[in-house]
């Protein structure tokens, strides 16, 4: 049996003119209230075609409006399966998959200089991880840790009783062997460094196309894929001691899944949404962890028509879940499933400011003695105002 969510306000925009194209398995981030997009694939005609990797899509979430900015310097491949994310105000990619397979290679890009420029990482001192895609981080401290994925090794670097890597059967060739791991990777960007901590504890098994989300100094990892295996175990670590532990709820869990999301929603609780079941169906049920109780529970959602797999989701003011892209078909049988709409979830109460500031932008235009009013207001609170309104109108345009 479900229960209610938080908070019931849930809104979904895709407002602007201007749009990109549908997605999966590209990377997003946000700042202040901008989601930066990049990269991913489509579908054109029944074959998967990458985005181009010289563009990058913000989402302005107060106005609910996009821009294209096109980028220059030395940008990425056209990639699928990068693992983004944002620190000091620059979004950093590494790994992922392009025309020639899988990389090991990391880019960033500044997202507050105005200069749309992206630089590659070079010279970095210690070892980077092998070529993967389908990885995921975390960040702290000013460091990037990065675990899983999917990616290839030389055959010399594996071992059957390595339980670090589980080797893909089916892709055994002469040169290179690919496979699924559990491996940790630092990157420091202040020194250019890798490395890999000294862990204890059991970690999890080796897997791609999980998720994960961090509270406090505790990086999370919860579901994914190895082989045919789908997965729904989730386990910590404590990112000060290097200490693994496998939660065991004490609860009803949600089904085994790869492809979803997790979301830290406030300082004990995580959301989960969506992925592929194991039967391979796009799912689009939303479920909170409490990591205090080690409690899941099913919570209820405007978003159950909408199912959506290898998507993103940040979490953005008041702990809003910004959702974008991803497949609503499994995407090896179906190759028209991909997405562009923006879906916002409210995940807790809302400031009693917020609360006015929503109310007076939805009805300012079709209520009289507010429109009479609004000038009145002091240029501080007018901006944001006049921003929000703009969200609150009509969708006109679709991208094709």
């Amino acid at each position: 049996m479900t229960e209610k969510p938080v908070m019931d306000s849930v809104l979904e925009n895709n407002c602007s003119d201007l749009v990109p194209h549908e997605r999966s398995g590209h990377t997003a981030a946000l700042e202040e209230n901008l989601l930066y997009v990049w990269g991913g694939y489509r579908s054109v005609a029944g074959a998967n075609v990458s985005l181009p990797n010289d563009e990058i899509w913000v989402y302005d979430l107060e106005q609910g409006v996009w821009k294209l900015f096109n980028m220059t310097g030395e940008v990425p491949p056209k990639m699928s399966g990068s693992c983004g994310c944002s620190l000091n105000r620059h979004m950093y990619i590494f790994g992922g998959c392009d025309n020639m397979g899988q990389t090991d290679e990391m880019y960033c890009v500044s997202l507050t200089d105005g200069k749309n420029t992206w630089r590659k990482i070079k010279n970095a001192i210690g070892s980077a991880p092998s070529p993967r895609e389908k990885l995921s981080c975390w960040v702290h401290k000013g460091r990037i840790i990065y675990f899983g994925g999917y990616g290839e090794k030389p055959p010399e670097e594996f071992s059957s009783s390595n339980e670090n890597f589980i080797l893909d059967d089916a892709s055994w060739v002469e040169v290179i062997i690919w496979g699924w791991n559990n491996e940790l990777h630092i990157f420091d960007p202040m020194h250019a460094t890798w490395s890999e901590p000294q862990i204890h504890g059991r970690p999890p098994g080796p897997r791609a196309a999980h998720a994960s989300a961090m509270l406090g100094c505790r990086g999370y990892i919860c579901g994914g894929i190895v082989k045919e295996t789908r997965m729904s175990d989730i386990h910590c670590l404590d990112l000060e001691s290097w200490t693994w532990s496998q939660i065991i709820p004490v609860s009803t869990t949600p089904e085994s899944r790869s492809w979803h999301t997790l979301t830290a929603v406030s300082d004990s609780s995580l959301f989960l949404f969506g992925g592929l079941s194991v039967d391979r169906k796009p799912m689009s049920d939303g479920w909170l962890f409490d990591a205090e109780t080690k409690k899941w529970r099913e919570v209820e959602h405007p978003f159950k028509d909408k199912p959506r797999l290898w998507h993103t989701a940040c979490v953005g003011k008041d702990s809003d879940v910004i959702v974008f892209g991803g497949s609503c078909d499994y995407i090896l049988d179906n190759l028209t499933g991909h997405c562009n709409d923006v879906l916002i979830s409210q995940m807790q109460p809302y400031p009693l400011f917020r609360i006015c500031e929503d109310y007076i932008a939805k009805n300012v235009k079709n209520h009289e003695v507010l429109m009479n009013q609004l000038p009145l207001l002091p240029s501080r609170l007018l901006a944001p105002i006049q921003r929000k309104m703009s969200f609150y109108r009509p969708s006109t345009k679709q991208s094709s």
